[in-house]
């Protein structure tokens, strides 16, 4: 599983998603659903825009978290 952070980092700036919506240019609704835990995939594009909108690399946007019953083989 992998979790965003999203929320966790503009907490911790005081920023609203419309305050990233307005550094990024992204829409909206994307910036919702990844702050949400709602997107299956993320653009890249819009990784590099957050991360340099937020000053923050993407491991601290993205955690990868493994999950104990799935078993690849």
């Amino acid at each position: 599983m992998v979790k965003i952070h999203l929320s966790r980092l503009l907490g911790e700036r005081r920023w609203t998603q419309a305050d990233l919506v307005r550094k990024t240019g992204i829409r909206p609704n994307t910036i919702s659903e990844i702050y949400n835990e709602l997107v299956d995939r993320i653009n890249l594009d819009h990784m590099d825009l957050i991360c340099e909108a937020l000053n923050c690399e993407i491991a601290d946007l993205l955690e990868y978290i493994p999950n104990k019953n799935r078993k690849i083989k």
